[in-house]
């Protein structure tokens, strides 16, 4: 299956994934591949920023 858009986390990069859980079309920064999904399926209270440091070039928001 093809993804094809923007990602649904940040708005900005081209979405590569889908999510296994919520089926959101994310970017690469924006989704976890060992679990299969997005930032927010990863950390759903939002705790901890799991793709901090994940961005170097910094144009990327955060997801919450």
């Amino acid at each position: 299956m093809s993804v094809t858009g923007v990602c649904q986390v940040c708005e900005q990069r081209e979405a590569e994934y889908t999510c296994h859980r919520c089926g959101a079309a994310v970017c690469s920064v924006h989704f976890d591949q060992d679990r299969g999904v997005c930032v927010h399926c990863a950390d759903p209270e939002g705790r901890e920023d799991v793709f901090a440091e994940g961005d170097a070039s910094g144009d990327v928001p955060g997801f919450r």
